[in-house]
């Protein structure tokens, strides 16, 4: 009572209100929950849109840098990106022909022959011209100038399967163009490959460990997916590798989605690769991982090593899933899916559940790169019949059997790798 009496006889209405409404505002703070959505896969926070975001952003980064953005615009109520707050899983893919590439496959000499599309003889070009557009953020532009500033001193390493190797070969072509001749430089081999950006000394690099942990098919491929066998509770000869590295980004996908069993060797190959178990896919994948996750808790150290991994690239194989009837896998798509939360065979739920379920218990925190649901829409942009096969480029006569030759599981370069990169670089 004395109080009250007290800020009747001392306090204005309004500052009693302003309390009131701070009171209010921490406690709503406080219990916020993140979210993860077992449907939809997401990862992290998922908030409401500020309106006024962009406002305030303007008053602390300067106006220039929102002029200088097309996403900028009077009508546009989401918020400036903040990786705490925004879901980059949700939103829809725009039309935007006044955005060009940083690159074309003419330009950057980095990008292997089966992702050269337009000099393989792909003539339609609108796949270039879609930009993923978030729901309830902007995603900020890709500037070569920096992401190399964020990476001057420092190394960042794409280790997985031939889909990271698009995205690796995506970041190099992104970055190089604003990099005179003579201060970069290119090695590359058949397990690890390095671009090296010496104005910069950073160096981007890539890996190649298609299941993560080892198998008797990383080095000497074996064709025939019946003779895999992964040894699920072995990562050490690989992970060596990674150590002393900046920027970790991995991935595994599609090498496990060649059968729907998977063998599983724990300890060495000895006695001629005898002594594997043979589960189901999902279980030999989330086994694997798991050994990746220990790994990294027991021997990264955050303080110098922010990890990330990359869910899975779908394949677009079936062309029913889509709808149309009349098509063949993926050739001949010039357009996204336009339906809302697109979901099709060639991406598999029990994996993503995997890496849910495994990323979700591990003691280092590891920054999920969701691009599923957003490249699940692009089945305009994979290589198709503009790739290679055995290391050489498809005859006419395979370009005119796409139902055996089209490559629906690799991307375009330039194309939808790019946004992938465009996530990294937001993260970075």
């Amino acid at each position: 009572m004395g109080w009250a009496k007290y800020a009747r006889g001392k306090l204005s209405l309004p500052v009693i209100t302003g309390i009131f409404c701070a009171l209010t505002f921490i406690v709503l703070l406080y219990t916020e929950r993140i979210t993860t959505s077992s449907s939809g896969f997401h990862f992290g926070i998922k908030t409401c849109p500020r309106r006024n975001a962009a406002k305030l952003k303007k008053h602390h980064t300067g106006v220039r840098e929102l002029k200088s953005s097309p996403l900028d615009n009077p009508t546009d109520d989401r918020f400036v990106f903040d990786p705490e707050e925004c879901s980059l899983n949700n939103g829809k893919w725009v039309f935007n022909t006044s955005i060009k590439p940083l690159y074309t496959d003419r330009t950057c000499p980095y990008i292997d022959r089966q992702y050269s599309c337009t000099k393989n003889g792909r003539d339609d070009s609108d796949y270039l011209h879609w930009e993923w557009r978030p729901d309830d953020c902007i995603l900020p532009r890709f500037d070569p100038k920096i992401a190399l500033r964020k990476l001057q001193g420092k190394r960042i390493m794409f280790v997985g399967d031939s889909i990271q190797r698009n995205m690796w070969e995506s970041f190099v072509c992104l970055v190089q163009s604003v990099i005179p001749e003579g201060e970069k430089s290119m090695k590359l081999g058949p397990v690890y490959s390095v671009f090296k950006a010496k104005e910069y000394n950073a160096s981007i690099e890539f890996y190649w460990a298609p299941f993560l942990v080892e198998s008797n098919t990383d080095i000497h491929i074996i064709a025939d997916s019946k003779q895999r066998i992964m040894k699920v509770d072995s990562i050490a000869e690989r992970a060596k590798q990674w150590l002393g590295v900046d920027f970790l980004v991995f991935n595994t996908y599609v090498w496990w989605m060649s059968s729907l069993k998977a063998k599983a060797l724990w300890g060495e190959f000895a006695n001629g690769e005898e002594g594997y178990e043979e589960f189901d896919t999902p279980i030999s994948y989330k086994l694997a991982l798991r050994t990746w996750a220990n790994w990294i808790d027991s021997t990264i150290d955050t303080n110098l090593t922010k990890v990330f991994f990359t869910t899975m690239s779908p394949t677009h194989q079936r062309n029913e899933d889509w709808g149309n009837m009349n098509g063949t896998r993926c050739f001949n798509e010039t357009r996204p899916v336009m339906k809302k939360g697109h979901w099709g065979v060639g991406s598999n739920k029990d994996l993503m559940k995997a890496v849910v379920d495994v990323i979700g218990r591990m003691k280092v925190h590891v920054t999920v790169l969701n691009i599923t649901q957003l490249s699940e829409y692009r089945i305009d942009g994979h290589a198709s019949v503009y790739g290679e096969l055995g290391g050489k480029l498809l005859t006419d006569k395979q370009k005119a059997d796409p139902s055996n030759f089209a490559d629906c599981i690799h991307w375009c370069l330039p194309g939808v790798p790019d946004t992938w990169n465009r996530m990294l670089y937001a993260y970075l």
